[in-house]
């Protein structure tokens, strides 16, 4: 009987095919399930065969902890805002002030002296 091993939904498309690929390295059998139409169903992969389940399981837990280790030091080379702001702060000044025109030439029109005023009605 069919054993789920791995819910497909809201699954990044490069984490499926890495454990797609995974399963076929280790030579276990699957299919999958998509969530349908209506996306009221489950995507998943299956395992066909219930005794490859303790096998497929382990090599799963030890990729997720390999994806995670490696997705956690991507993230930490990411610069914040604020770091980039701290090493190039002229751009920062510059994104302001352009930010400040822009929004001055959208309010300009409100605000100017030579616009219709109660009398000229």
């Amino acid at each position: 009987m069919a054993k789920l091993l791995f819910r497909l939904n809201q699954v990044e498309e490069d984490e499926a095919n890495e454990v797609r690929d995974l399963l076929q390295q280790a030579e276990i059998e699957f299919y999958e399930t998509d969530a349908g139409r209506w996306r009221i169903s489950v995507a998943a992969i299956w395992l066909r065969h219930d005794e490859d389940f303790e096998r497929a399981r382990a090599l799963l837990d030890d990729y997720q902890q390999q994806r995670r280790e490696r997705l956690q030091q991507q993230a930490e080379n990411i610069q914040t805002f604020w770091q980039r702001a701290q090493e190039r702060p002229a751009d920062l000044l510059l994104a302001v002030l352009a930010i400040a025109v822009v929004l001055g030439l959208m309010i300009w029109p409100f605000f100017s002296v030579g616009g219709m005023t109660a009398d000229s009605c």
